[in-house]
């Protein structure tokens, strides 16, 4: 069982930490989806290179196809960023959550199509959203922690600006920062992690992994550190009992991964009730 169950418990936990930090900036940003726009966009350059020219694309670059795909898929999501970094505007109707989530329609339309004209194709989108976690290898997982080590070391260096955009943007705007250059770089390392974590936990693994544990933290506390801390431990827990329940029942993981984050949301929201607490900074 260990033996098995070790690797998926461990990408887990390396999907945890740096989600559980991106999805504070994501509540904060009140962006709720664009982790999943980001995550079906990069599931359609997967699926455009694995369907389409990932074997001539992997033979120019003198890649695997795999690696051929994941650069379509992170091209495709840096392409997004670059949309999502100047979909910022200031209209009285038309808000920045409807660009994203049109561009999950059409990112999610397009998967469709494409995977349609494949032997395989419904098993492919099945996959995307719903991943394989618990067949993660361990070359995989920590080839995924050194790529998050080194993006989380780039978001600690430039903490006191994202932070500030991401919970004070006015204050940003006043003190004259070029907000949409900084909003792509934000979302240009956000399309990096997503690319690689939708290879190993599918689109709505991922969704989960980024907002359920933030929207958690944010019913308790306000302060970044405890946001973070809170968001850790929740999503954790909820991953791991996840994972867990998936060997015991013999379930789907990504399904029941997603399930034990909404039931961890469930438990949340009931002892925010009984308690009758109120985050610190609310009326």
């Amino acid at each position: 069982m260990m033996e098995l169950m070790l690797p998926a418990l461990v990408a887990c936990l390396v999907l945890v930490g740096i989600h559980g930090y991106l999805g504070v900036h994501i509540i904060a940003r009140g962006v709720i989806f664009v982790d999943l726009a980001l995550a079906q966009v990069a599931a359609l350059g997967w699926t455009a290179a694995g369907f389409g020219p990932g074997s001539w694309l992997a033979g120019v670059l003198g890649v695997s196809p795999e690696t051929a795909a994941y650069l379509v898929g992170l091209l495709a999501t840096l392409i997004a960023a670059a949309v999502f970094s100047v979909s910022r505007i200031d209209h009285e109707h038309i808000t920045q959550e409807a660009i994203i989530g049109i561009v999950y329609v059409v990112a999610s339309a397009g998967t469709i199509l494409l995977a349609a004209q494949a032997p395989r194709g419904s098993e492919h989108v099945e996959e995307l959203l719903t991943g394989t976690l618990l067949w993660v290898t361990w070359p995989t997982v920590m080839k995924t922690a050194l790529l998050y080590a080194a993006l989380g070391v780039v978001h600690w260096l430039l903490r006191d600006r994202f932070l500030t955009i991401s919970l004070e943007p006015e204050r940003a705007r006043r003190e004259g920062w070029a907000v949409r250059a900084w909003d792509f770089l934000f979302y240009a390392l956000f399309g990096v992690v997503v690319t690689s974590s939708v290879a190993i936990a599918g689109v709505l693994v991922v969704f989960s992994f980024l907002v359920i544990p933030a929207v958690i933290a944010f019913l308790f506390v306000r302060s970044p550190g405890r946001l973070l801390a809170v968001a850790w431990v929740t999503g954790t827990l909820a991953a791991v009992a996840g994972v867990l329940a998936s060997y015991g029942t013999d379930l789907p993981t990504g399904p029941l991964v997603v399930s034990s984050f909404a039931a961890a949301l469930l438990v949340a929201f009931g002892v925010r009730w009984a308690s009758g607490r109120r985050p610190a900074g609310t009326g």
